[in-house]
C-alpha cells in the first residue's frame, strides 16, 4: 500500500523527554493573542493562449476554399447541397474551420452521442493547420489530410457518389415476388454493374445476397426482397453514418488488434496491421445492443463460472423458481447486502463455455466461448445479451498467447484440467467493437447489413441536423432516412 513517509523521531530524544523532571518544563506565561490568519493566496490565474491568428487568404486561396466547401455532400456531411450567399472574410474562415473539424472528428458533437456509442474522437483544433496552410500556400495538402486515412472510408466515399447518382436519376423500382425475371435482373444491375443480360438470374441474386449478408440461395425470397426494396435514401443514410463513425476512429490503429463488426457479427484478428483470422460471432440482439467501444484484452479466464447479471437473473432465471435452477446446476449464493445472486459453475454447459476474454469497459461485456454452437451456422447472429460469443475461441486464445513459451500450444491443456484460472496475456491486445453496416469490397461494390439497432437512421438524422445548424452550404433534406 502506498502512503506518505512518516515523520521519524530519534528514539533516545523521545526517551529523554519522557524522563525529564517537571522542573525542567518552561515557566508558565500569560496567554497571547492568536496570530493573525495567514493571507489567502489566490490560485494562479490560468492564462488561455489566444487563438492562433489565421492570415487572410489571398484571392486565389479564397476561391479554392469556396470551391472546397461545396464538397460537403461528397464527404457524407449532408445529403444535399444548396447555393449560398457569397462567403468572405471571417464568415469564410469560420465555415472552413467548421468543415475541417467535421471532417476530422465528425459532424455530430460527442455531447449528442448515445451513451452506448462509447467511441470518442480525439480533440482537434483546425486553426494551427489552416494558418500554416495559408501561409505556406498548401491548402489542398492540408484539406487532404483532414479525412480518415483508411481505405474503408475512401471506399464509402466512392460508394456514396455512386448511390447519389442512383438517387438523382430516379432510384430503383420496388419488386414483388411476382416480378418478372427481366425486371429483377434490371433492378440488380442498378447496383451491380457486372450483371449480364443473358446471365442466370440465380447467379446475380447470389451476388446480391452476399453483399447484403444473406444466405446465398439464389432465390428471390422474402429477406432478399426486403433488402432490394430498401429506398436509395436509406442506403445513402447508411453510408453517411458509417463515414461519420470512421471519423471517430483514431488516425492510427494498433497493428495488433481484434475488431468485431457488431452488425455483421464477425470478429477479425489483425497482426502487423494485416488480417490473419476471421470467425463468426454472435452479438447483441436488438433489445440488448452490443456497445461500440475500444479497450484492451488483458487476460483470459479458463473454465469461467458465470456470475449471472441481475437483470438477466430477474427477467429469465428467477421466474423458473429456486428448485428448477438448482436442478439445472445453478448455485444461489448470498451477497454482502443480504441479497442473493445466481452463479452457473464452470463446466461444459456454462453459458460462457470454456474461455472468457476480459477487457475493461463500463458495460461489463466481453468475448467468450459458448456451448450453443448452432447459431454460428445462421445468417442471423444478433442474439446475445450484449457480449460477443465466438465461433473459434481456442484458436483466438492460442494466437494471443503464442509469444509466451509457457503458454503457446497449451490452451486446450489448461481447459482440460477443469480448473478455473486467469491467464495474463504476454501483451495486451487492443479490441474494437464497431458497428459497420456499409462497406466496400475490394472491387468497389457496396455491401450493406441491416441496421438492427436503428443507429444508422438516427446518426444520419443527427448529421443532417448538425449540418443544418452549423454549415452554410447545407440544404434541408427531409428524406435522408425514413423513420419507420
Amino acid at each position: 500500500m502506498n502512503r506518505p513517509d512518516l515523520i521519524r523521531f530519534c528514539i533516545p530524544s523521545l526517551l529523554g523527554l519522557a524522563a525529564a523532571p517537571a522542573l525542567a518544563q518552561p515557566p508558565a506565561v500569560a496567554p497571547t493573542l492568536p496570530s493573525p490568519a495567514p493571507p489567502v493566496v489566490a490560485p494562479p490565474t490560468i492564462v488561455t493562449p489566444p487563438p492562433v491568428q489565421i492570415p487572410p487568404p489571398s484571392p486565389a486561396q479564397q476561391a479554392w476554399l469556396k470551391e472546397w466547401l461545396k464538397g460537403g455532400t461528397e464527404q457524407g456531411l449532408m445529403a444535399r447541397r444548396k447555393a449560398t450567399r457569397e462567403l468572405g472574410g471571417e464568415a469564410l474562415i469560420s465555415a472552413v474551420l467548421d468543415r475541417a473539424k467535421a471532417l476530422n472528428t465528425g459532424r455530430v458533437d460527442t455531447a449528442d452521442f448515445l451513451n452506448i456509442w462509447a467511441l470518442r474522437p480525439a480533440a482537434f483544433d483546425p486553426r494551427p493547420g489552416l494558418a500554416r496552410a495559408i501561409a505556406e500556400d498548401r491548402l489542398p495538402q492540408w484539406a487532404a489530410g483532414l479525412t480518415p486515412p483508411y481505405s474503408g472510408y475512401e471506399g464509402l466515399r466512392r460508394g456514396l457518389a455512386t448511390y447519389e447518382r442512383i438517387r438523382d436519376t430516379g432510384g430503383w423500382p420496388a419488386l414483388t415476388a411476382q416480378s418478372a425475371p427481366d425486371a429483377v435482373r434490371a433492378r440488380l444491375a442498378i447496383e451491380d454493374k457486372s450483371v449480364q443480360p443473358g446471365e442466370k438470374l440465380s447467379d446475380a441474386l447470389q451476388r446480391a445476397q452476399r453483399r447484403y449478408g444473406l444466405n446465398p440461395t439464389g432465390l428471390l425470397d422474402t429477406r432478399t426482397l426486403k433488402e432490394l426494396n430498401v429506398p436509395v435514401d436509406d442506403r445513402i443514410a447508411a453510408i453517411m453514418a458509417n463515414m461519420e463513425r470512421w471519423r471517430w476512429m483514431p488516425r492510427q490503429l494498433p497493428v495488433n488488434r481484434v475488431q468485431v463488426n457488431i452488425a455483421a457479427a464477425v470478429l477479425t484478428l489483425f497482426e502487423g496491421d494485416q488480417p490473419v483470422t476471421s470467425m463468426r460471432a454472435v452479438t447483441g440482439s436488438p433489445d440488448n445492443a452490443t456497445p461500440m467501444l475500444t479497450s484492451s484484452i488483458h487476460s483470459i479466464v479458463v473454465n469461467p463460472p458465470w456470475n449471472v447479471p441481475a437483470s438477466i437473473a430477474k427477467k429469465e432465471l428467477w421466474p423458473k423458481g429456486r428448485a428448477a435452477l438448482i436442478r439445472q446446476g445453478y448455485k444461489i449464493v448470498g451477497t454482502p447486502e443480504n441479497g442473493e445472486r445466481i452463479v452457473q459453475p464452470a463446466g461444459p454447459n456454462s453459458a460462457l463455455g470454456r474461455l472468457k476474454f476480459d477487457f475493461n469497459n463500463p458495460f461489463a461485456v466481453y468475448l467468450h466461448d459458448t456451448p450453443a454452437r448452432a447459431k454460428f451456422a445462421s445468417y442471423d447472429r444478433l442474439a446475445s445479451h450484449g457480449c460477443i460469443r465466438l465461433e473459434k475461441p481456442v484458436a483466438l486464445a492460442e494466437l494471443m498467447v503464442q509469444s509466451d513459451p509457457k503458454l503457446a500450444g497449451q490452451v486446450q491443456s489448461l481447459i482440460d484440467t477443469g480448473k478455473t484460472q486467469r491467464v495474463q496475456l504476454p501483451q495486451e491486445v487492443a479490441v474494437y467493437l464497431l458497428y459497420w453496416t456499409a462497406f466496400a469490397s475490394s472491387n468497389g461494390a457496396m455491401n450493406f447489413r441491416s441496421d438492427p439497432y436503428g443507429w444508422d437512421k438516427l446518426l444520419a438524422q443527427k448529421i443532417e441536423a448538425s449540418s443544418s445548424r452549423m454549415d452554410p452550404t447545407v440544404a434541408p433534406a427531409p428524406t435522408v432516412a425514413s423513420k419507420d
